[in-house]
């Protein structure tokens, strides 16, 4: 079993995405961080679902490419098994996103499942210091999907 598991659109993935290609990346990015016996969950969903989480959860009104959930702190922590935590990603901004930036649907959506990752794992950019060890850690983590 995959210790990430895909929540995908009811219509399916989208031409570009690997169903198998986003678990392996999901499994060894969770190697990398010292998690690989624990698991996350991946939702792809659109604009208008992300956006309605954002509302209720952050308060902000509009879509963005990637939540994160962890269960490592709050009530949950407790209870929450080999469970890190959710990440849910935007197709269609993902998608705006590969277009503006010249690359493949798949590894936009990969770059946004590494940064969910990390904040699920503790990592932020509130702050400036914050900001550059995250970016840090996105470039280690994806140097290691790619070798």
């Amino acid at each position: 079993m995959s210790p990430l598991a895909l929540v995908e659109p009811e219509e399916g993935l989208p031409a570009g995405l690997s169903r198998e290609g986003l678990r392996r990346a999901g499994g060894r990015a969770l190697r990398a961080l010292g998690r690989g016996r624990d698991e996350l969950t991946l939702s792809l969903v659109d604009d208008a679902t992300i956006r309605e989480l954002n509302r209720a959860h952050r308060g902000i009104d509009s879509a963005t490419d990637v939540l994160s959930y962890s269960l490592l702190e709050g009530e949950a922590a407790a209870h929450r098994a080999a469970l890190l935590g959710d990440v849910v990603i935007s197709l269609e901004t993902a998608r705006r996103q590969a277009r503006a930036r010249h690359r493949s649907l798949e590894e936009t959506v990969v770059r946004l499942l590494i940064h969910g990752m990390l904040h699920v794992v503790g990592h932020d950019h509130a702050r400036d210091d914050e900001a550059r060890a995250m970016r840090a850690e996105e470039r280690r983590l994806w140097k290691t999907l790619r070798d």
